[in-house]
């Protein structure tokens, strides 16, 4: 009878100490088969690039990129109230102190920032979050070990440059329709 209590215990401990905070992973693991959300992951392969060519910095930017999880919410004239509610919650999830705000722009009816969560040249993860009233919103993670802002501009001069595999961005394309 001693051993059943311990045990009742230590599992309502266990449970009770589980936080079930909203976090940007578990949003997107609770909408990724949601018909209402378009989701999307891209690894390093979409840039295409012949790594012989690479300067070391593209090298080392590239090595830092493990790849990129979109989740977009595509708005239309019967999902407004929906459309306000999801934009609520991930607006609630990006509020949390361990998501670092670099920048935010905003007109009232579209807008955009760019977090990340980690120290400044040790990040994890990226995100951006863009919104528009008429076209609903997407939130990009970019997830990676050890990167800097410095590897995230690497990364964006090496997507002018590269030759990126379309293919992978297909479902995107029902969200700008």
């Amino acid at each position: 009878m001693k051993k059943i209590y311990v045990v009742s215990i230590v599992i309502s401990l266990a449970l009770g100490g589980c936080k079930s905070e909203p976090s940007l992973q578990k949003y997107f693991v609770e909408n990724t088969e949601n018909k209402d959300f378009i989701a999307l992951d891209i690894s390093p392969t979409i840039l295409n690039v012949d790594k012989a060519t690479l300067s070391a910095d593209q090298k080392t930017a590239l090595e830092s990129f493990e790849k990129m999880n979109v989740l977009a919410y595509k708005r239309n004239d019967k999902n407004q109230v929906e459309f306000e509610i999801e934009r609520a919650k991930v607006n609630l999830i990006l509020k949390d102190e361990k998501y670092q705000q670099l920048m935010k722009v905003s007109s009232g009816k579209e807008g955009a920032s760019v977090s990340y969560i980690g120290a400044d040249e040790h990040i994890e993860e990226f995100v951006f979050y863009a919104h528009k009233n008429e076209n609903g919103f997407a939130v990009v993670r970019v997830l990676g070990k050890d990167m800097n802002p410095t590897n995230i501009v690497t990364m964006l001069q090496l997507l002018k440059k590269s030759n990126i595999d379309l293919e992978q961005l297909k479902p995107l394309q029902q969200l700008l329709k």
